[in-house]
């Protein structure tokens, strides 16, 4: 896995490119550091899941006789493994400070008003009046669309005790025919 290059290497700015234009071909998106730091963390779970398994497969040396040869190869490859995972850490603490610069000037916004819900105790904020309005309303509609289901099911219901009282009145006169 590579970083995307910062700025275009080996290329000569054209001629409408001032200060601002490259600034802005140095300067990465957020979004594009979040999926660098969210392929970094899984790059660091595939290598510990890596390390964990050759760590299962070596033979510890407790005076049980083991091949040196494998023992060797298997111990550079977790060396191996453990100086990737370090590199790894520090390129995901570099990507974690560069979102956090690019981020430090925005006002944090409340959970509370990122999610739409509705409040029982009546205490609602004038300015989140929004999406607890859309969250009632769509509630309310679940409840009438739950409302006719249930009429529907109830319908069904006294159609089938009608059929099978049908059917228990027929198997009667069937049997006292006979």
């Amino acid at each position: 896995m590579s970083t995307p290059p910062l700025a275009a290497s080996g290329m000569a700015p054209g001629p409408f490119a001032g200060p601002q234009a490259q600034q802005a071909a140095r300067e990465v998106n957020t979004a594009s550091l979040c999926r660098i730091g969210q392929e970094t963390v899984q790059d660091i779970v595939y290598r510990t899941m890596e390390i964990f398994q050759l760590l299962r497969n070596m033979q510890l040396p407790n005076g049980v006789t083991y091949h040196t040869g494998t023992y060797q190869d298997r111990l550079a490859k977790l060396q191996d493994h453990l100086r990737q995972l370090s590199i790894l850490f520090r390129k995901l603490r570099l990507v974690y400070d560069k979102c956090n610069e690019n981020c430090g000037g925005m006002d944090p916004i409340p959970v509370e008003q990122l999610i739409p819900y509705v409040e029982d105790d009546g205490s609602k904020n004038d300015d989140r009046a929004g999406p607890p309005r859309f969250a009632s309303e769509e509630r309310r509609e679940i409840a009438e669309v739950n409302k006719k289901l249930k009429q529907k099911n109830q319908q069904l219901k006294q159609i089938m005790d009608q059929l099978r009282n049908l059917i228990w009145d027929i198997n009667a006169m069937l049997a006292m025919r006979n």
